[in-house]
């Protein structure tokens, strides 16, 4: 009934089709895919402890030191250095992506909940609902999350939970905003109109016909709140107001290592290519899903 009321919707066949053509798509697949296995299986993948310190093993230069400059104390024990503390660097970069990545993933799926029931409600009912819905998300989109987000945090004392909260119930306008649009246009189809015909429930309508029909918008959303979410609390670490010490957050092994800027770079360099690939796999991953799943196409 649904494929038959939207002809124009891809097929499964045809988008899978598609993304294995789209070469975007399967760079921030694959990147993305890396880097969760890298994170999530970082035990494997280490052999030091990435809260362990050794003050005699100090700033310990990466093992291409050895390769370029005949660095003395550069060595495979230590591929990716050590900080001040003498923490193994690779490590702490594994060990950080595993919290960058939860951050993101569960304030994305807080404030997709919300953002997403409400979007629904307003664009199906319309109405005085619709009104007051988006009296809401105009007021929060007057405030600014970074503001908002620091006094918030300040306020309750930074911590892993606190973060995530914050950001979870401060990015869910941009879900609201497109749910809404996109429920507006498909509650007038055939599809909608025959199912309360035949008596269907509201609720069933809306978790069985419209929310299917929604998955492709709501999808490329989900990886641009993701990766704002995580940009967020990286700056929010860089300022102190984010994960705190010693847990190894990419935001605060930037802000650690900013005094070192001048005399060890690598240690400001690498969290910071670390970052920006993470963010840069999800944005391509995002505007692949786009391309294969618009009806027309590109």
């Amino acid at each position: 009934m649904t494929e038959a009321a939207i002809p124009s919707t891809p097929r499964v066949k045809d988008v899978l089709f598609s993304a294995l053509g789209h070469r975007s798509l399967l760079i921030g697949a694959i990147g993305l895919t890396l880097i969760l296995v890298l994170a999530i299986c970082a035990p494997l993948f280490t052999w030091h402890d990435p809260y362990a310190q050794d003050l005699a093993s100090r700033r310990i230069p990466p093992v291409w030191y050895a390769w370029f400059w005949d660095h003395p104390t550069a060595s495979w024990d230590h591929p990716l250095g050590t900080d001040k503390l003498g923490r193994d660097y690779w490590s702490r970069l594994l060990y950080g992506g595993r919290i960058s990545i939860f951050i993101g993933a569960a304030a994305t799926l807080m404030s997709g909940l919300i953002g997403t029931s409400l979007g629904v409600t307003a664009g199906y009912f319309g109405g005085r609902i619709d009104m007051a819905i988006s009296f809401l998300i105009t007021t929060r989109l007057t405030l600014p999350v970074v503001l908002v987000a620091l006094a918030t945090v300040a306020m309750l004392n930074a911590s892993l939970t606190v973060i995530t909260l914050v950001l979870g119930l401060l990015l869910w306008d941009r879900f609201a905003v497109v749910m809404r649009s996109v429920t507006m246009q498909i509650r007038s189809q055939e599809f909608i109109v025959a199912a309360k015909a035949i008596g269907c429930s509201t609720p069933r309508i809306i978790l069985s016909e419209i929310l299917p029909n929604v998955a492709a918008p709501l999808t490329v959303i989900a990886t641009i709140e993701m990766a704002t979410a995580i940009l967020y609390e990286a700056s929010l670490s860089f300022l102190g107001l984010g994960v705190q010490p010693p847990l190894p957050s990419w935001g605060l092994m930037l802000a650690e290592a900013k005094q070192e800027i001048f005399f060890s770079p690598w240690m400001i360099t690498l969290p910071g290519i670390a970052l920006f690939a993470l963010l840069i796999c999800i944005n391509l991953l995002g505007d692949g899903i786009r391309d294969v799943t618009a009806p027309g196409g590109r």
